[in-house]
């Protein structure tokens, strides 16, 4: 690939005037570089778009040249890349699915030694290019199967990181680890070979219960979500660890971090259960995905509403990792109660533990999406359908 071409001063400025323009009204013009394909200069214009808010360091650096838009919505954006790198240490990582390089970047950061594996050739001159636009000269780029990479290598490294990818012909199945490339279930003895700590991303679908029925030594699994939308699992794996899992959440957003971790072996079957109270806590989505929901309660010294609801209430308003509100008025689910209080009304509907969905609701009694009262839908301790009315505090 001729990368000379596309860092043309006067295409690079095109491709910046025309960021966020629609690509498919720009693919109707006429080329105004000949010289380079059109489909490419299109595609910069794309993947740099998408790269402004995920990516600022490279959005804002100057002749760095992307890979297609599909590459730059799988990367890691920044603000994940920097929270992975707060968990390796040492003198040397090697990446064994490198892809854009986001990720490696920001281990950069903390370990002497990056090593950044990838099999596609471009991909790879891509990455090898902008780490040195980017000044980051302990990134060593090779371009090859990982495997056969580290067999090649043949040294001890402090980690292994892997972002496995699922093979084509896995759509439509339940999303297993050992459907992906790599098969890490199926070489993780072999990565021990050559690293005791291994560092595994996967995407949120997957199933923590079948993620640990996969892997061994597990030591920590990592709950991240950017603005309470969870964007990936990290699993933390040591050599011969043989000890209890913890589950460590995390919601990365502007206005505050919410950490929240408990330790599998607690395995926190008591909780108490009451009616409604002044304040209502409504947790993360990195703890729902966990499955904490009686060790959030425990740990804060919160009551739930249910034992299927997952809200939790109290007297006293206590910091707490997810949405906190002030319960308004409550009323039992009827055609009286909603008639009096909120049909033909505007409010933010959440249902727990409820028997219609959002839609429906809203459908049925005409409720407007929006506004300051925030509405709650779901099961008392009573097992009634109860309505709560709050404030977001």
């Amino acid at each position: 690939m001729n990368l000379s071409a596309i860092l043309k001063s006067e295409i690079q400025q095109f491709i910046t005037q025309n960021i966020g323009v629609d690509i498919s009204k720009l693919a109707l013009q006429r080329n105004p570089f000949p010289e380079v394909d059109w489909q490419y200069i299109l595609n910069q214009i794309s993947a740099k778009t998408k790269a402004k808010t995920k990516l600022p360091t490279w959005f804002n650096k100057e002749n760095i040249i992307f890979p297609s838009k599909i590459s730059v919505e799988q990367t890691s954006s920044e603000v994940t890349a920097f929270y992975k790198s707060n968990i390796v240490s040492g003198a040397s990582l090697i990446d064994l699915t490198g892809g854009f390089g986001v990720d490696d970047y920001y281990f950069s950061k903390k370990i002497k030694q990056v090593i950044h594996c990838e099999i596609n050739e471009e991909l790879s001159q891509i990455v090898s290019y902008n780490f040195k636009i980017l000044q980051k000269e302990n990134i060593n780029c090779i371009c090859g199967n990982s495997f056969d990479i580290l067999q090649e290598l043949n040294q001890k490294m402090d980690w292994i990181y892997i972002d496995p990818s699922r093979r084509s012909d896995s759509k439509g199945k339940v999303f297993m680890l050992k459907d992906c490339l790599p098969n890490v279930p199926e070489l993780l003895d072999e990565y021990f070979k050559f690293a005791d700590n291994i560092l595994i991303k996967t995407a949120p679908i997957l199933d923590i219960s079948a993620g640990l029925g996969e892997l061994n030594n597990v030591k920590n699994i990592h709950i991240v979500a950017v603005n309470n939308e969870v964007k990936e699992l990290l699993w933390e794996i040591k050599k011969d660890f043989n000890d209890f899992v913890t589950i460590k959440t995390i919601n990365l957003n502007k206005e505050k971090e919410d950490f929240f971790e408990f330790n599998l072996s607690q395995n926190q079957t008591d909780y108490s259960i009451s009616l409604p109270k002044k304040y209502l806590y409504e947790p993360n989505s990195t703890i729902l995905k966990s499955g904490g929901f009686n060790e959030v309660g425990l740990h804060f010294g919160l009551n739930k509403l249910h034992q299927h609801s997952h809200l939790y209430t109290s007297d006293d308003k206590i910091d707490f990792p997810g949405r906190i509100f002030e319960i308004k008025q409550l009323f039992e689910y009827s055609k009286q109660g909603m008639k009096a209080f909120l049909e033909k009304k505007k409010a933010n509907i959440t249902t727990r533990n409820f028997p219609e969905t959002v839609e429906n609701i809203r459908k049925k009694w005409k409720i407007k999406d929006g506004g300051q009262v925030y509405t709650f839908f779901t099961t008392d301790a009573n097992n009634r359908k109860i309505v709560l009315l709050c404030a977001k505090i």
